[in-house]
């Protein structure tokens, strides 16, 4: 197979890196652009077990991993202390002790599938009519959850916050710590019994279709069990974080074979356009959520899916 291009890693790192934290499917993006691109595109940019493109996009979906990382690193360090503590204490008491068993625990069942599945699945629908159909059934759930999810539900959620809020006006002078929202956040999160956790979490294997987003996929699920759109994407990002990580270093490897030695390159090329695209794509996407809904995405979704069903349909790709 072909090495990747420079041109083809700018491109393809910067999809990635907007695709995997909007709820688009990043897989999906990555099986469709060289089909429909066609050319060289199609040939360089081919997934197989044993594919540069493949290695490069290990590299790229480590770069984002990294972003959201970085871009939660108030959080992360205050799950990892939790983690760590509760350990050494063996007990599970604040918040942030909690948070961090329920994404543990939230984590296993994908990493399980990934192990036994991903390949597979990658192999038998990692092709572009497959994908184009899976993407427009990720736009019919995204939109079924919107209009189905229990609306009210948001509403007690945005009550309770205010609820929450004490009023010490009337009390003697009192030095409290600010707690920041991401601290709300979290504590809010810490709250899913472990059942609503794992269920959130495992909505991920879905996203082992290409088309179906990973991000996407579990904030349905979040909405499903009661959490507004902010919250439910906090905890998909805070989620799929180590799963990203985690199957990036068990491949990373690959990328390093002679065979794949002239991507390397491109490959460092495309993480870094990968990494900056991902840092503001989340940036945006938290301010995005703290009002808006997933329509407009369900939206592109189906109308990308179908519209390349019927490019394929109409070119006699496959």
């Amino acid at each position: 197979m072909s090495a990747v291009s420079y041109l083809e890693s700018i491109v393809v790192g910067a999809l990635q890196g907007v695709s995997e934290l909007f709820p688009v499917s990043s897989l999906g993006h990555s099986v469709l652009l060289p089909a429909l691109v066609g050319g060289s595109w199609g040939r360089d940019l081919s997934i197989g077990k044993d594919s540069p493109y493949l290695a490069v996009l290990v590299a790229m979906h480590v770069a984002t991993a990294i972003a959201l990382i970085l871009f939660f690193r108030r959080d992360w360090v205050r799950i990892v202390t939790g983690l760590w503590t509760s350990i050494r204490r063996r007990e599970v008491r604040t918040a942030d002790q909690r948070l961090a068993w329920l994404l543990i625990l939230a984590t296993i069942p994908v990493g399980i599938a990934g192990l036994l599945l991903e390949s597979l699945l990658r192999d038998v629908l990692g092709k572009p009519v497959p994908s184009a159909i899976f993407l427009a059934l990720n736009g019919g759930v995204l939109y079924a959850a919107e209009k189905f999810s229990r609306k009210p539900k948001t509403e007690v959620s945005r009550v309770a916050r205010e609820e929450e809020t004490i009023d010490f006006s009337a009390e003697d002078t009192m030095v409290l710590r600010a707690v920041t929202v991401e601290e709300a956040t979290d504590l809010r999160l810490s709250k899913l019994s472990v059942k609503e956790a794992v269920l959130i979490g495992s909505a991920q294997i879905l996203a082992l279709l290409p088309g179906i987003s990973r991000s996407g996929i579990t904030m349905v699920a979040g909405l499903r069990r009661g959490l507004d759109h902010e919250d439910a994407a906090r905890f998909a990002w805070l989620l799929a974080t180590p799963v990203i990580l985690a199957a990036g270093a068990l491949k990373m490897p690959t990328l390093f074979t002679p065979e794949n030695k002239p991507s390397l390159g491109p490959a460092l090329v495309g993480s870094v356009v990968a990494f900056v695209a991902s840092y503001i794509s989340v940036r945006f996407l938290t301010k995005y959520f703290e009002t808006r809904t997933l329509t407009p995405f369900a939206i592109y979704c189906a109308v990308a899916g179908i519209g390349s069903l019927v490019f394929f349909g109409v070119s006699g790709a496959a």
